[in-house]
């Protein structure tokens, strides 16, 4: 049989009965696709099922976890500045109640000064601010910020709290400086108020550890003199002026020869704990003059 030469120009034909047998094939390629989609779904919803829902569930949960953490920074950011303000309305009101503290404890110390003035309403006053001390804990010698401009002179009395503090020693145009009675070298004649026993107060800044000044000559034949009693300045002292208070009698000792007595006096004055004073303007030989 000899071959089927394409001549130049024919087109190309199929012959029928190819034709045919490849649309059979095709009709049946289709029908064994749709008959077998359920089979193929089902490994394939199984594969899906085991694999790809349990990693949709795990990228879920990771993005929730995602979330959650977001909403946290923003709380704990939100916290964060809640608690700076805060910390700055406490500094704030800290310093404030602070101050409120000194105006009151201030404001004390003017009422106790007021009192103390009231007390020694006949003698003429200035009040002075201690701007300088002595190293220690004790006020046994200071500087006020008050001076010879202010009419201050050497000797004046100084008191303050309940009683007398001690006298002017040295003055400066705009400053003083004041030995309290405490103080080591200072001595003071004084008295008790119940019974015009005169007796010589010393500072003892050893005894101040106990919250305590001596005293000395007594003359208490009816022993009359008790604990408790006040001590004043007496008439006789020539530096002080007279019926300051010093202090309370804490303890009384006779001395050996009988005929006097010592003992412990408890200051009338916080020594401790001092800022503002009073001072006396008008001195001894002054007052005695009038």
């Amino acid at each position: 049989m000899s071959p089927v030469v394409k001549r130049k120009g024919e087109k190309f034909t199929l012959p029928s009965k190819y034709l045919l047998f490849i649309l059979t094939i095709l009709c049946t390629a289709m029908m064994l696709i749709t008959f077998g989609t359920d089979a193929f779904n089902r490994p394939l919803n199984t594969v899906v099922g085991y694999v790809i829902i349990p990693f949709q569930r795990g990228i879920g949960r990771v993005g929730e976890w995602l979330s959650n953490r977001s909403e946290e920074l923003v709380q704990i950011r939100t916290l964060l500045d809640e608690n700076a303000r805060l910390k700055a309305e406490v500094a704030a009101l800290t310093e404030e109640n602070t101050l409120l503290q000194q105006d009151k404890y201030e404001l004390n110390r003017l009422q106790e000064l007021f009192e103390l003035s009231e007390q020694y309403a006949s003698y003429h006053k200035v009040g002075a601010r201690i701007i300088g001390r002595d190293s220690g804990n004790w006020y046994s010698a200071f500087v006020i910020d008050k001076g010879e401009e202010d009419g201050l002179e050497v000797d004046m009395n100084v008191i303050a709290g309940g009683g007398l503090v001690g006298r002017i020693t040295s003055v400066g145009p705009n400053w003083a400086r004041v030995t309290s009675i405490i103080s080591d070298n200072s001595h003071v004649s004084a008295m008790t108020l119940s019974t015009e026993d005169n007796m010589t107060v010393s500072g003892d800044l050893k005894q101040m550890a106990n919250g305590c000044i001596t005293f000395k000559q007594l003359m208490d034949g009816q022993d009359m003199v008790r604990e408790g009693d006040k001590v004043v300045t007496s008439d006789i002292s020539d530096k002080y002026l007279p019926n300051i208070l010093i202090g309370y009698i804490s303890a009384i000792d006779k001395d050996a020869n009988n005929l006097t007595k010592s003992g412990q006096i408890v200051p009338a004055v916080d020594f401790e704990h001092l800022g503002e004073v009073l001072v006396i303007t008008d001195r001894k030989q002054t007052a005695e003059e009038n």
